[in-house]
């Protein structure tokens, strides 16, 4: 059975789209919200007679995608061929306004996440759904599959250290859609809210090879402009550490968010030393010594030695790729290496002044401090986490649609 996502079985399904008649709609969306055969959502809601469109919406990096970097904020605008306002979530606000919330009964909710905590999409999620209750506004959730799949990785967020890329206390990799994240912001944050999660037909996220994805079957459009393939999904709950460095993410380069690297360090000797320390966290992938100069961004116009994380080929083993810990071990390696490395790096990270970036993406000091602390060993990471994981994998059953 073809897979249908939530966008185009609203589409297809008169019956699922009779409680909106008569109801003024919006739209919150990105570049990756498209129907199967690639008309962005916008466009293939307007041609319906009997969902009339009122306003949009766009969350970080814009309804059309248009923003390269984090903090690069969308202003608002009159959307020229339908003639509605699109209301920025990502410029002057971060949550919608009361005049916002007025130009719609029903919010449309339909983005494609990448199934990690950090990814903003979740926290504007998050921030729709607490306003919709405080304003008496509908949500309907569009699903999407989560191509990242179902297996859950790294420490939950610790309480005080929410922030625009901590919407909540989720490990790192939390492995559940967006709709099933929606049922876990209502139950966790106790919102009274009118919501429906428009559910997929036929997701199977165990399948290989997409395992989560569905390969061969959908096309792969970029939901924000460093996510160009299903590699990077992969490996993303543990290369998004990479911002709170020094160190390239790839950001300028055609693989961001696969590898990294620096002009100051030895990646060959990087990669014998996590072999050294925790060959075991390396399972599922294969690692690549590379050279790479970005064009823009971090060490831009300099040649970087780098690592490269593969995982698109035979070698790739869904059930045991832990990008998390692979990540974490890197920094562990170059901190071992050189242990006055200037890793950590010191900006105001999604406008957090106080706060190392680092700390914000990991929503706790513990895996800065596990690196610069000399004595800590993997295992005493590994305890950690594992504790966090079990944890989360039992609470999140009940949350479970597919």
């Amino acid at each position: 059975m073809p897979i249908r996502f939530g966008l185009d079985r609203l589409l297809a399904e008169p019956a699922l789209r009779k409680p909106l008649a008569g109801k003024r709609l919006a739209l919150l969306a990105h570049p990756a919200s498209v129907t199967a055969d690639l008309t962005h959502a916008i466009d293939a809601l307007a041609a319906l007679p009997d969902l009339p469109l009122a306003a949009a919406f766009g969350p970080q990096h814009g309804l059309r995608g248009d923003k390269q970097d984090n903090m690069v904020e969308s202003p608002d605008f009159l959307d020229p061929q339908h003639g509605i306002p699109v209301f920025s979530l990502y410029g002057e606000v971060r949550r919608p306004t009361p005049a916002m919330l007025d130009t719609f009964d029903v919010m449309l909710i339909d983005l494609q996440d990448l199934g990690c905590r950090i990814y903003t999409f979740i926290t504007t999620l998050r921030y729709m759904l607490e306003a919709a209750a405080q304003h008496r506004k509908a949500v309907w959730v569009l699903d999407r599959p989560n191509p990242a799949g179902r297996p859950v990785e790294g420490l939950t967020l610790r309480s005080g250290w929410e922030s625009f890329v901590g919407a909540g206390p989720l490990p790192m990799r939390h492995g559940l859609t967006m709709g099933e994240l929606t049922r876990w912001f209502i139950a966790e944050l106790g919102l009274d809210v009118e919501c429906e999660v428009i559910t997929m037909d036929g997701w199977q996220p165990e399948a290989a090879p997409g395992f989560g994805w569905p390969l061969g079957e959908r096309t792969w459009i970029n939901p924000s402009p460093n996510a160009p393939n299903l590699s990077m999904a992969r490996c993303y709950a543990g290369t998004v550490m990479l911002e709170g460095t020094t160190l390239s993410e790839g950001r300028g380069t055609t693989r961001p968010l696969e590898l990294f690297g620096a002009p100051d360090i030895d990646a060959r000797a990087v990669i014998a030393e996590m072999h050294s320390l925790a060959p075991d966290w390396l399972s599922g992938c294969r690692l690549r010594e590379c050279w790479f100069e970005p064009t823009f961004h971090k060490h831009a116009g300099k040649l970087c030695h780098g690592v490269q994380m593969h995982v698109e080929d035979c070698s790739y083993r869904h059930e045991i790729f832990r990008p998390w810990r692979l990540q974490a071990l890197a920094f562990k390696a170059i901190r071992r290496l050189y242990p006055d490395y200037p890793l950590w790096r010191d900006f105001a990270y999604e406008y957090e002044q106080d706060r190392l970036a680092i700390d914000l993406i990991n929503g706790s000091p513990i895996l800065r401090e596990w690196v610069d602390d000399p004595t800590a060993a993997p295992g005493d990471l590994d305890a950690l986490a594992r504790t966090d994981e079990a944890a989360w994998t039992a609470a999140r059953s009940k949350l479970l649609l597919y």
